[in-house]
């Protein structure tokens, strides 16, 4: 299975909202996110994984600020507050969620 980016994208583009989910298979969410100059993310119940696709800002996650770019990849444990600030105009991120509610056991 593949997912082009540029397609994924342009799916985005004709959605309203802010994210798209691409790739679904058991416990695994593949989605494209695009926020609009705010980010309204609150805790999910699964794990996640960022990768940053294009842009750049400040990552807040669990209370730590960490300054992100193209081709950075961010962590989010079940449960922890995080959204993404002050970030540029063309910023887009893949989002991967896994695992089951509550999270995966260290």
């Amino acid at each position: 299975m593949k997912v082009a980016l540029q397609d994924a994208i342009q799916r985005l583009e004709q959605t309203d909202g802010p994210f798209l989910e691409v790739f679904k298979h058991g416990s695994l969410s593949v989605e494209v996110y695009q926020p609009n100059q705010i980010d309204l993310q609150q805790p999910h119940e699964q794990d996640e994984v960022y990768i940053i696709i294009s842009g750049k800002g400040t990552f807040l996650n669990d209370g730590v600020r960490t300054s992100f770019q193209t081709g950075d990849f961010f962590f989010v444990k079940a449960g922890h507050a995080h959204r993404f600030e002050d970030f540029t105009e063309d910023f887009k991120t893949w989002v991967i969620f896994y695992g089951p509610k509550g999270g995966e056991k260290a």
